[in-house]
């Protein structure tokens, strides 16, 4: 049931608002966003310039970096994921506490980057985990962490609590080298192969 948009300015000048129990978490939970201190590439100087005092990401309610999975909520994959750390990410991203989201920064940690070629970089870490948010360029600047960080709050604000339940599984299963490397090669419920012409 909405409320009135007139009424709600006129409590509004009164100093009362009034909101749903979503919009209050969600608001909450947008706002103070905790990332886990963790980069792979050159793509971490870009974030950690993000964190330093001309770009200040503590104005977004970023401002703490945990250096405990079990303390953040949000994941910036910041660089070149290779498949001997994938295994690492993911298992990181398992123990990290609901609900939880991911950036994927970067090129290298989008697509595999200019090393796309190689046959030791993850083609994209969304093959693992799921990825709420994707921030081109190789490195992007921190205006565009800033720009991709804006973009995920706007998404958790229009999330209803009843989304969120059965949304995500609890965790991925996590890579391991077999005979033909990584196995498994991807995970079916985050990432669907191309289907041939």
């Amino acid at each position: 049931m909405g409320v009135d948009e007139g009424l709600k300015s006129e409590l509004q000048k009164q100093g009362v608002y009034v909101t749903t129990w979503d919009q209050l978490v969600n608001w909450g939970r947008s706002n103070s966003i905790w990332p886990l201190q963790f980069g792979l590439a050159c793509c971490a100087i870009e974030m950690i310039a993000t964190a330093a005092s001309r770009y200040d990401i503590a104005r977004f309610g970023s401002e703490i970096f945990r250096a405990s999975p079990r303390q953040a909520d949000l994941m910036i994959v910041a660089g070149t994921v290779t498949k001997k750390m994938a295994p690492q990410v993911v298992r990181l991203y398992n123990q990290m506490a609901e609900p939880k989201y991911v950036i994927s920064m970067g090129a290298c940690a989008t697509s595999g980057g200019p090393f796309h070629t190689g046959y030791n970089v993850l083609k994209g870490i969304d093959r693992y985990i799921p990825v709420d948010v994707y921030i081109p360029g190789c490195p992007p600047t921190p205006q565009g962490l800033l720009e991709g960080l804006m973009r995920l709050q706007e998404r958790i604000k229009s999330r209803s609590m009843g989304q969120e339940v059965g949304a995500k599984q609890a965790a991925y299963p996590v890579p391991a080298f077999g005979a033909s490397g990584l196995e498994p090669r991807y995970t079916p419920g985050v990432f669907q192969p191309r289907k041939p012409w």
